[in-house]
């Protein structure tokens, strides 16, 4: 397990806080495990945290009230969420579910608060994962509308590889088609069929738990 100072200077939103920043954010993180399967947080409850992926993979889901499962977005390491719900103290309304072992880090309120009074670095990056995070739930109306079930894989896909979400993320993604077919809401059978047809199409390279991307930009615009 890390130390609450090596959670806070491995998050994306640490790298340009000063050192008393710094310092104040490490008194207020925290560090959780959840198994595969788990529920970081059920729709309707309160969870006081502004959380990040250290490791692990978790989706961000819901059921309509026609019982329609619909996937928000998908979140791997390095990847922060939840800061609206924090910033409006509302319940949550969506379900995080792990769908792998994962581990969390974990910023309690008071302290994300008294960052958002305190540090200008830290707003500038808030502003920036609001309008990226708004835009991504935006795409996925687009994509259960519209978008045939190849197309919704490749643009799931590409949502791992947003420089802003993802600043760290480079040509591969650790993902499984289990993994990828629940963040999708299609059928393994759907995905692999999807990414072989990709691959013929040169766009990317899967092998055993890993998919190598090579055109992000054309897995982003798919079916468009």
């Amino acid at each position: 397990m890390n130390s609450r100072s090596d959670l806070v200077r491995a998050a994306i939103w640490a790298a340009e806080l000063a050192d008393n920043e710094i310092e104040r954010a490490s008194r207020g993180i925290s560090e959780k495990t959840f198994a595969k399967g788990g529920y970081v947080c059920h729709r309707g409850d309160r969870l006081d945290y502004w959380t990040g992926v250290v490791s692990g993979l978790v989706k961000i889901s819901a059921i309509s009230r026609d019982g329609k499962a619909m996937t928000f977005a998908g979140v791997g390491p390095g990847g922060w969420f939840g800061e609206g719900s924090v910033l409006k103290d509302e319940p949550r309304k969506y379900d995080l579910v792990a769908i792998r072992d994962t581990r969390l880090a974990m910023l309690n309120k008071a302290t994300f608060f008294w960052l958002c009074e305190n540090s200008a670095a830290f707003n500038r990056f808030l502003v920036r994962q609001l309008n990226e995070r708004l835009g991504q739930f935006i795409a996925t109306t687009e994509y259960d509308r519209i978008l045939d079930p190849k197309a919704r894989v490749a643009r799931n896909l590409s949502w791992f590889f947003n420089p802003v979400l993802y600043p760290d993320m480079r040509d591969h993604i650790e993902i499984t088609q289990d993994e990828l077919a629940l963040l999708a809401g299609v059928s393994r059978q759907v995905v692999n069929r999807s990414l072989r047809a990709l691959e013929e199409e040169g766009l990317l390279r899967v092998e055993h738990g890993r998919i190598n991307v090579f055109d992000v930009e054309r897995l982003a615009n798919y079916g468009a």
